[in-house]
């Protein structure tokens, strides 16, 4: 197992190095060509970055589900993955809300301090409430996981 895993760590790497080492060969070689066609390097090397990234996935799950395969009983499943899952989402949902709430929150509790300083108070307040959401999502998980 472990050789499968020095594999792909060897490929993860190679589809790092090898794309930006296509970038900088292109760049000398856009120095030498100066007549005709002009070579873009951005999109080249997005184009082998995107392509040794899907070769690397399905290389990953040829290695990694090659394995036997056997049936976990129904309390395993439900209790090992979903309950991580939904504590998970739980997270992350309240979180990007919070953050969309706090950035929209503290822009506009800026423009009103910088008119008027008696404002700080009430804009520390929205902005607050904003990330209160946050912390609902964690409670969530907790107790979704405190069920489990």
């Amino acid at each position: 197992m472990n050789t499968g895993m020095d594999i792909l760590m060897a490929l993860l790497f190679l589809a790092i190095a090898v794309p930006i080492g296509i970038y900088f060969i292109m760049a000398k070689n856009e120095k030498i060509e100066k007549s005709g066609k002009k070579v873009n390097r951005f999109k080249n090397t997005l184009a082998i970055n995107i392509g040794s990234f899907f070769a690397i996935m399905i290389i990953a799950s040829a290695v990694l589900f090659s394995g036997n395969a056997f049936a976990a009983d129904a309390t395993t499943t439900a209790t090992g993955g979903l309950v991580y899952l939904g504590a998970g989402l739980a997270v992350a949902g309240s979180t990007i809300g919070a953050g969309i709430a706090v950035a929209k929150g503290a822009a506009a509790a800026i423009g009103a301090i910088s008119e008027n300083e008696s404002m700080m108070g009430r804009s520390l307040i929205f902005v607050a409430l904003g990330e209160g959401v946050a912390i609902y999502g964690l409670v969530i998980s907790i107790m979704i996981l405190g069920k489990a």
